[in-house]
């Protein structure tokens, strides 16, 4: 069932969002060649914690952690370890939900780790350009086989795969609510797009083939080919005027002043 939010409950959205997406810039500076994806997690639930936010990944059907730190090859879900230590050329995805007031916000972002290579500075960039042609397509009207259909177009013409198993998802008291909205579709299908939706779009690219695989602790999922992948997530509130961006970053704002 999709349940469509009141202006009030929005903006308790949006207040969760805006301190999540401070986040994302705050822990960018600490993304460097030595760091473990353990401190990480101390680092970002301290944050939350000291913005008034509760880390409601942490113990999330068992979630071990305050964040999801996935690897290079790690689509998803990565758990945080001491043992885990970012070096130059890796890339990052920290996927991250906190909870404000009783509602949620989730967003994610891949990070560089020092230089990395041009192919996978593409992959990055593709996958946050595959959000952007999702979010046009989040419109009062339109149905969610639209926001899919927009992000596999654009991961497919730059030959990348998307995840057919994981994908975007409704937010507001629970983390995950309906609609889910694949990484994949047809336009003008599923359920219709309307005022009051609270949306997560989330992107997740690989560079090889579609297919994963779980590792042995139960989360992490992995590309069944070792290729690298990326993931981009912002939570939406759809609005009269059309979908808009809550858990805002530096680049967030850069690309809404069409600096991206």
């Amino acid at each position: 069932m999709i349940i469509l939010k009141t202006k009030k409950e929005l903006e308790l959205i949006k207040e969760a969002g805006k301190r999540l997406g401070l986040m994302f810039d705050f822990i960018k500076d600490y993304i460097k060649p030595g760091i473990s994806t353990k401190e990480l997690d101390k680092l970002c639930e301290k944050f939350i914690r000291d913005s008034g936010c509760i880390p409601s990944c942490l113990n999330y059907e068992g979630y071990p952690a305050s964040i999801c730190a996935s690897v290079n090859d790690v689509i998803v879900h990565g758990i945080p370890s001491p043992k885990t230590i970012l070096k130059e050329g890796d890339i990052i995805s920290v996927d991250v939900c906190n909870l404000l007031n009783g509602y949620q916000s989730d967003a994610c972002r891949t990070f560089a780790v020092g230089k990395i290579s041009e192919k996978d500075q593409m992959l990055i960039d593709v996958t946050e350009k595959c959000f952007y042609a999702g979010l046009a397509k989040a419109i009062p009207g339109n149905h969610i086989g639209d926001i899919s259909s927009a992000i596999e177009e654009v991961a497919h013409r730059y030959g990348y795969s998307v995840t057919e198993y994981y994908g975007g998802h409704g937010i507001g008291r629970e983390m995950h609510e309906d609609p889910i909205i694949l990484n994949y579709g047809r336009a003008g299908t599923g359920p219709l797009i309307r005022e009051g939706m609270a949306l997560c779009i989330e992107p997740m690219l690989l560079a090889g083939k579609k297919h994963t695989r779980r590792l042995k602790d139960g989360w992490g999922e992995v590309s069944i080919d070792g290729r690298n992948t990326a993931h981009y997530e912002n939570t939406v509130i759809i609005t009269a005027e059309g979908a808009e961006i809550v858990t805002i970053d530096d680049g967030v704002t850069r690309h809404l002043m069409g600096g991206k």
